[in-house]
């Protein structure tokens, strides 16, 4: 299958191949009925660059895990940082519809309903990373936001879309001058 996204993007050293990531993040490569069944529960249509990177690797803690941002937050003043990007699937605790996924931090946690939260943050729960759909509707191309749970759940957009995102993860390393 030729790629449609990623094609100029470097994965070597992106994902952290501890034996925490295998336990709790990858899950097996999603099939079309996985990802059919997966889009009816949550309600959206997923980005074709997510299922993609999914089915390169689904799921799991990643090396390169800030992204720049110009508004401060309540991890750091100039960027966000993620623990790891869930998988599509319902069996790790760490996937989209696992037990710690989007709709338990939604119904839990009081995260707004606006879409599917993939990737969690090393606050423990006080801070995800969303694709946004309330600007593209439940079948467009999501937006990726933070939202800041220590801070009344502010929104900051990160990046116009998924593909966009991973390519833009720096190495923590980038941002240790502060």
């Amino acid at each position: 299958m030729e790629p449609q996204f990623f094609k100029d993007f470097d994965f070597t050293d992106f994902w952290n191949e501890s034996s925490y990531s295998v336990r709790d993040y990858i899950e097996p490569f999603p099939d079309d009925a996985l990802i059919t069944s997966i889009e009816e529960e949550l309600g959206y249509k997923l980005p074709a660059s997510y299922i993609e990177l999914m089915k390169l690797q689904n799921g799991g803690l990643v090396d390169k895990s800030c992204f720049p941002t110009s508004e401060e937050n309540s991890w750091a003043d100039d960027h966000i940082a993620i623990t790891g990007i869930m998988g599509i699937g319902r069996e790790k605790t760490y996937s989209i519809c696992g037990e710690l996924g989007s709709q338990f931090m939604i119904e839990e946690w009081g995260y707004p309903a606006i879409g599917i939260y993939i990737c969690d943050c090393p606050s423990a729960g006080h801070d995800m990373v969303l694709l946004d759909y309330s600007n593209c509707g439940k079948d467009g191309e999501p937006e990726v936001v933070h939202i800041d749970q220590e801070n009344d759940y502010k929104k900051i957009v990160l990046a116009k879309d998924f593909e966009t995102f991973i390519k833009g993860l720096k190495d923590e390393d980038e941002f240790d001058g502060e």
